[in-house]
Formats: C-alpha cells, sequence, structure tokens
C-alpha cells in the first residue's frame, strides 16, 4: 500500500514537473516571439524614415521633407493607436505597434505624391484624415472581407498610399507644381541611392512583420528573390531604352520587386517570387519613361515622387498576382482599395483646397527655414543656439 502510494505521489510530481517545465517553455518561447518582432518593428521605423531620404533629391527641398516625416509620424502613430485602443478596444502590443508605423509610412509615402503642394503644417489635419481613411480601408479588406492575402501589404501599404494621393493631387489641382524647379545635385542624388539600398536590405522586416516565427525566413527569402528581379530588370529595361541609366528612376523602380510580392509573400516558392520581382520591375520601369509623362499631360496633376509607377501600380499588380490562392475575394480587395483611396483621397484633397494650398513656397524650404542665409553663408549660425554648420 504504501508502495503505491509512493509511486502515486512520484508520478503526480513528474507531472507537475513537466507541466511546470512545459510552461515555461512556452513563456519564454511567447516572450521570444515578442522580442523577435521588437527587432522587426524597429527596422520598420527605420525605414520609415528611409522613405524621407528617398525624397531628398531636390536640392532646395529636403529640409521640408524631413519635417514633414516627422510630423506625419507624431501625428498619425498616436492617432492610429487611439482608434485602435478607443474606438475598437484592441490591446496594444507588438503586432499593433507595427501596424501603426505602417499606418505612418503608407501616409509618407502617399505624401510623396503631393509633396510641396500643401503648407507643411496642413501634414497634421492630413494625418488625421489619412489615419480614418487608412483605417476604413484595412477593416473593408481583412474584417469586412474574409480570406484576403495581403499580408505584405501590396494593397493595404502601397497601392493604398498611390491612389490616396492621386485622388489628393485630383483635387488639389495645382498647377504652379508643374513649373516648380525640381533640380538636383550628384550630392542629393546620392541620399537616395543610400536609402534605396537600405530600403532594399531592410525590406523582408516589413513583409515578413506580423508572420510567424517559423514563416519568417521563408519570408525574407521569398523578398529578396522578388527584388532581385526588379533589381535586374530594371537595369536591362533602362538600359535598352535610353541607353544610359536614369539614377533616380532606377533607384526607385529596383524596389518594385518588394511591393508586388506583399500579397504573395507567404503563398509563393523562390522562383514564382523571382518571376514576380521581374514583372513588377519591368512594369514599374516602363510606367515611369512612358506613363508618368502621359498621366501628367492628360490629367494635368504632377505626381512629384513617382509614388503610381513604384507603389500603385505594382501594388495592384501584386494584389492580382494573389487572386490563385485567394480566389474571388482578392479580385473585390482590389478593386475595393482603388474606390476607397480614391474617394477619401479626392475628399480630403478638396479639404486641403478649401483651407488654403501652398502658393508661395512650393517645393522650397523657406517655407519653414531662414534659407537665405543658408544659401549664401559658407558657414550657417543657427540663432539663439551657438551651433554652425
Amino acid at each position: 500500500m504504501v508502495k503505491r502510494k509512493l509511486m502515486f505521489l512520484a508520478l503526480v510530481a513528474t507531472a507537475l514537473l513537466v507541466w511546470s517545465t512545459t510552461a515555461f517553455a512556452q513563456e519564454v518561447s511567447l516572450l521570444a516571439e515578442q522580442l523577435f518582432r521588437y527587432h522587426r518593428g524597429q527596422d520598420v521605423f527605420f525605414m520609415f524614415m528611409l522613405v524621407a531620404f528617398l525624397m531628398l533629391f531636390i536640392k532646395r527641398y529636403e529640409w521640408g521633407v524631413c519635417l514633414m516625416t516627422l510630423l506625419i509620424l507624431s501625428v498619425s502613430f498616436p492617432f492610429y493607436f487611439a482608434v485602435k485602443t478607443i474606438y475598437f478596444a484592441e490591446a496594444w502590443n507588438m503586432d499593433l505597434i507595427i501596424l501603426g508605423v505602417v499606418c505612418a509610412i503608407t501616409l509618407v509615402i502617399s505624401a510623396g505624391m503631393f509633396l510641396g503642394q500643401v503648407k507643411t503644417w496642413q501634414y497634421i489635419i492630413i494625418a488625421l484624415l489619412f489615419v480614418v481613411a487608412y483605417s476604413i480601408n484595412e477593416w473593408f479588406l481583412f474584417t469586412y472581407l474574409q480570406g484576403v492575402a495581403d499580408m505584405g501589404g501590396s494593397l493595404l501599404v502601397h497601392a493604398f498610399a498611390a491612389y490616396f494621393g492621386y485622388g489628393m493631387i485630383l483635387s488639389l489641382r495645382h498647377k504652379k507644381i508643374m513649373d516648380a524647379p525640381m533640380k538636383t545635385t550628384v550630392h542629393s542624388v546620392s541620399f537616395v541611392w543610400l536609402a534605396s539600398m537600405l530600403l532594399w536590405i531592410l525590406w523582408p522586416s516589413f513583409t515578413t512583420g506580423l508572420l510567424a516565427p517559423d514563416q519568417v525566413i521563408g519570408g525574407m527569402l521569398i523578398t529578396y528573390m522578388a527584388l532581385m528581379g526588379s533589381t535586374v530588370i530594371t537595369y536591362l529595361v533602362l538600359l535598352a531604352i535610353q541607353k544610359k541609366i536614369d539614377p533616380l528612376v532606377y533607384t526607385y523602380a529596383i524596389l518594385a520587386g518588394g511591393v508586388a510580392i506583399g500579397s504573395t509573400v507567404d503563398l509563393v516558392g523562390p522562383w514564382a517570387a523571382f518571376a514576380i520581382g521581374l514583372l513588377a520591375g519591368l512594369i514599374s520601369s516602363l510606367c515611369f519613361v512612358y506613363l508618368h509623362p502621359t498621366l501628367e499631360k492628360a490629367f494635368g496633376v504632377r505626381d512629384v515622387m513617382g509614388v503610381h509607377n513604384l507603389h500603385g501600380v505594382p501594388g495592384i499588380v501584386g494584389g492580382l498576382l494573389a487572386i490563385p490562392f485567394a480566389g474571388s475575394v482578392q479580385g473585390v480587395a482590389v478593386v475595393g482599395t482603388f474606390v476607397i483611396a480614391i474617394v477619401t483621397g479626392l475628399i480630403s484633397g478638396l479639404i486641403m483646397r478649401a483651407i488654403g494650398r501652398n502658393e508661395e513656397y512650393i517645393l522650397d524650404d523657406s517655407e519653414s527655414f531662414p534659407m537665405e542665409d543658408a544659401r549664401t553663408a559658407e558657414s550657417i549660425s543657427i540663432r539663439g543656439s551657438g551651433v554652425s554648420m
């Protein structure tokens, strides 16, 4: 009898030990996953800032781009966070933080389309309007619809950014932007090279930000293969058409593979990803060379940073390429994203036009900074700070 009791106690102790070890291992695993997401989230924050450097090629409008970028992040992220935690009662965690900066990065991409056409302080209002529009599209894609494939944001981020921006410029109808000087220097374009190459490296953190840990390595390979495809084909296309490589077109269009792979990053293999990158790079390059000037002439508006060529068309293509995996709902998602983006962009643009467009300092840092001294003096003294440059 005593022996049976001892055996029973030993079994209970063993079960408790196994249970506690399993529970501890699970707890560590969850913590490790959160820390893993933390590092990817940091990468996405870094990518957000790099988008500003991707737009620093206009030599008279560099500080203004950086200021705009910081304002957008500091308004859109908290507002998105408030909407999610207060209105939708979502718990704050690393996933929500990543989603917040993804919302902000979508707006800063979109702002590249109407850059310089609104006053700097108006980006604060635009950020509030955009978060509402973005949240509507996010709800449409992932709550109203079921089974949409867009883990890496081809539709949610890139297509929405481009067509919200297009709605904005169609409403603003700012004719002066067509004549605004957009001169560059080797130095200013070097910023774009740096940003493009760093974004290229970090792109897998964006496309795999919300993937399960066991899918991340595969997603990284898929993303890089797509980027390599667009990098190669962009070089060949520009060489064939222009005989020389336009550095601005090249540094933008090589990222088209990363844009297009967003909807299928968790669905295709490496060689399919490479093919998607080839297609995206081909389309983006041709859009920069041929479609961009055609649309400017047809609609009388200027997409300042060529957002439609890098994010709009490749984003739509990426969304459509997921139809074989997600079915007809994917087609509805593509059309719905386009409509929601255009309509909310048009409304936001009309509001900004009613408030008053930027008429005096289009694509010029002089709107916000004392640039006369900065542009004429070899050494710039910041008044009251004792700092010289």
